[in-house]
């Protein structure tokens, strides 16, 4: 009985000193990351809001290489660099990875998105798939499966977790500044193929629609700048609900005259695929609320709902 307590006094000792080896470990961890993230606050506001093209363009790529390593120190997925508000910084529902993403103004009139996606690892080192935006070299952003190296960009604002057969589906919901006379929202699902992330597939369906149309690899809806309209996540309803838009002095064929109407559209989970809704409030309605996504202003990212540059 006696060898017995010795033991577990040598082994109570022995967890003790491991607990405040990790505590101090941690501390450790804290302070550098803390030190880290301080050091790229200033690039992370410069790459936005910079008034000269070059100082942007600097600030983006000092930055980008200051967060790298910072992701490089081991267990840095669960420092949440929650300073960084010019940056989406949003984890999967399930922990299992989490996505940065930035957006670059090169000019008035164009606009350039910058991520990455780091995924959550055992021991705690860096996985990391970049996100190299080529918006401008896909034809059909509607019909597109696309990699990490091909990705279409966007500023991430919602990852919305589902499930089909066993699989896991990641739904993003993202903002794209577009041009100097419309935006873009965009919803898109990401998947994962032995281990590395594939956007788009063939989850957006209208076969329920009045009139069908064929399945869309992404949806996106384009609309007036700064026009306000949204997509976004209804948890209650289980549904993805965006504007319904008009062009609103009729030249449909202009996407920056288009302003929401007032109606709203959705799309529901079924049986692995985003079932569009053609009149969201028919399909449920509550008190009469419609709902109304967070504006953002001014030259910080105001998390979830995206944000807009604001112009004079």
């Amino acid at each position: 009985m006696k060898g017995i307590f010795i033991f577990l006094l040598l082994f109570g000792a022995g967890g003790c000193g491991s607990m405040a080896f990790g505590q101090t470990t941690n501390n450790s961890f804290h302070a550098e990351m803390l030190l880290r993230e301080d050091s790229m606050k200033t690039y992370a506001v410069d790459m936005i809001n910079a008034h000269e093209a070059t100082e942007r363009f600097q600030a983006d790529s000092m930055f980008t290489r200051m967060l790298v390593r910072a992701l490089k120190v081991n267990h840095s997925f669960s420092y949440p660099f929650d300073s960084l508000q010019t940056v989406s910084r949003l984890y999967a529902p399930d922990s299992s990875f989490r996505i940065f993403t930035w957006q670059l103004v090169q000019d008035e009139a164009s606009f350039r998105r910058h991520g990455a996606i780091q995924m959550k690892t055992a021991d705690g080192s860096l996985l990391l798939f970049p996100l190299i935006d080529k918006t401008q070299q896909v034809d059909n952003i509607q019909g597109a499966v696309t990699g990490n190296t091909n990705w279409i960009g966007a500023i991430y604002y919602k990852i919305i977790q589902t499930s089909y057969q066993q699989k896991k589906f990641y739904t993003l919901l993202g903002y794209d500044e577009h041009s100097f006379r419309s935006t873009k929202k965009r919803i898109e699902v990401l998947t994962f193929d032995n281990g590395k992330p594939v956007f788009g597939g063939p989850y957006f369906s209208f076969e329920q629609d009045t009139v069908p149309k064929p399945v869309q690899y992404r949806f996106e809806i384009e609309y007036k700048k700064d026009g306000n309209a949204s997509i976004k996540y209804d948890e209650e309803l289980g549904m993805i609900i965006y504007d319904h838009l008009i062009s609103e002095n009729n030249q449909p064929g202009k996407a920056y005259t288009y302003v929401p109407d007032g109606d709203y559209e959705g799309f529901k989970w079924v049986n692995g695929k985003w079932l569009h809704i053609e009149k969201v409030f028919t399909f449920k309605l509550e008190d009469g609320q419609a709902p109304v996504e967070r504006p953002v202003r001014g030259g910080k990212l105001d998390l979830p709902a995206g944000r807009e540059r604001k112009r004079n």
